[in-house]
């Protein structure tokens, strides 16, 4: 059951001119569902991505990265994402790696263009061969059905367990020209932060060097999908893709200019909501909770206490329960590695209630007040540490007995 989430209007994600997508029913684990995705970009896009730093990240992930590389080298450009869900092809060896190349080879032949140009994307069950002629045969149903305004079926066939697709859009003005930046995510389980989410696809209209592009993605990540976490696991397929597809000049030349700033602003912002709905949707969640860690003396100090409280299995099962049983939140703190903190000088709020004070529990804090905030599907801990200048945010989920069902019969 996602949080206050719901699906979005194939009316409100808007067009990108430049990036074409198809869907198509391939049967790769279970039939009757959209499960392939072509993504066909403009001859002049450019493209960046970021990955999972998992090390047993998965074939199509060594190949992305590759890829990207290659174009670079080579003065070519990315024409193509191809995107299949049933099947991760992680943990399959060389085998798995072939398998891959080979949907880029074909993929590559009916768009007339290299292997290198295209990347391929797999979410799914690990330890599994991928079902490359499933895959082969579903790509002409795909090709056939690549529209501008295909964003809402894009979404749908990404998903595994999410329960809702997830997608939105950004219309600004620069210097009086119309750029439009949107995007998709999936995910549901195994979200961690130490790159992105386990898919994500961004574009915008807006010609975007290279190197700028790079750097809109990172500082987009590092505020985004790199402050969610669902369980604390982090995927082998994790990947975040931006395109930039050329087809309007706003003029960015540096990161000083206004134009810059107006499109960095619209891609973060546009990422921050992408990652808030896979939390909302996290398995099982019926609570979606921000995390804020602020006054500390360094940006690493408040990430590592926050995701502390956020990964905790004690903390999340109290927020499931409606149980103010906080002092489960203390402990998380406690151990999260900061050697010097000062806990006399720690306080602690639960939305407006301030449930510890100068590191031991208010003198006016009343269980019912904890309670009243533990019954609200959106709940903010906000933790002061009094020491520094520092802020971090990031957002979580409750952990529920659906959860563990969910895991368990994914399989099956």
């Amino acid at each position: 059951m996602a949080v206050n989430l719901f699906p979005p209007a194939a009316a409100d994600l808007k067009p990108v001119a430049g990036v074409r997508l198809g869907v198509a029913q391939a049967n790769i684990r279970k039939p009757d569902r959209k499960d392939l995705l072509v993504v066909s970009l403009a001859h002049d896009a450019t493209v960046s991505g970021v990955f999972t730093k998992n090390r047993f990240c998965a074939a199509p992930v060594q190949i992305c990265k590759a890829h990207l590389d290659a174009v670079q080298r080579d003065a070519l450009s990315i024409r193509a994402l191809l995107v299949n869900t049933g099947n991760a092809n992680a943990g399959t060896g060389e085998r798995g790696y072939e398998d891959a190349m080979a949907t880029c080879t074909m993929l590559a032949a009916l768009l007339s263009c290299k292997p290198e140009q295209v990347m391929p994307f797999s979410t799914g069950v690990i330890l599994e061969p991928l079902p490359v002629d499933r895959i082969i045969a579903g790509m002409p149903f795909a090709i056939d059905d690549l529209a501008e305004d295909n964003w809402l079926d894009a979404a749908e066939a990404i998903m595994t367990t999410d329960t809702v697709p997830k997608a939105a859009s950004r219309v600004i003005q620069i210097d009086g020209k119309t750029v439009t930046v949107t995007g998709m995510s999936k995910g549901a389980g195994m979200i961690k932060p130490n790159m992105a989410t386990m898919l994500g696809f961004m574009a915008t209209d807006a010609k975007v060097p290279q190197a700028l592009l790079d750097t809109m993605l990172k500082r987009a990540t590092d505020q985004s999908f790199n402050c969610i976490t669902v369980d604390g696991d982090t995927s082998t397929n994790d990947s975040l893709i931006l395109i930039a597809s050329g087809k309007v000049d706003p003029g960015i030349v540096d990161e000083n200019s206004p134009a810059y700033a107006a499109l960095q602003e619209a891609i973060t912002s546009l990422a921050q909501e992408l990652a808030q709905k896979v939390v909302r949707d996290g398995e099982g969640a019926t609570k979606f909770m921000t995390i804020t860690v602020e006054n500390g003396v360094s940006r690493e100090e408040c990430r590592r206490i926050a995701y502390s409280v956020a990964h905790s299995p004690l903390v999340k099962t109290a927020f499931y329960a409606s149980d103010p049983n906080l002092g489960r939140i203390l402990a998380a703190i406690g151990y999260a590695d900061v050697e010097d903190l000062d806990v006399s000088r720690l306080n602690l709020y639960l939305d407006d209630v301030w449930v510890a004070k100068n590191g031991e529990r208010n003198p006016e804090y009343r269980e019912e007040d904890g309670q009243r905030v533990m019954q609200q599907s959106e709940i903010t801990i906000r933790i002061d540490l009094a020491r520094g200048n520092d802020a971090v945010t990031v957002w979580t989920c409750d952990l529920s007995h659906d959860y563990v069902s969910i895991n368990a019969d994914y399989r099956s």
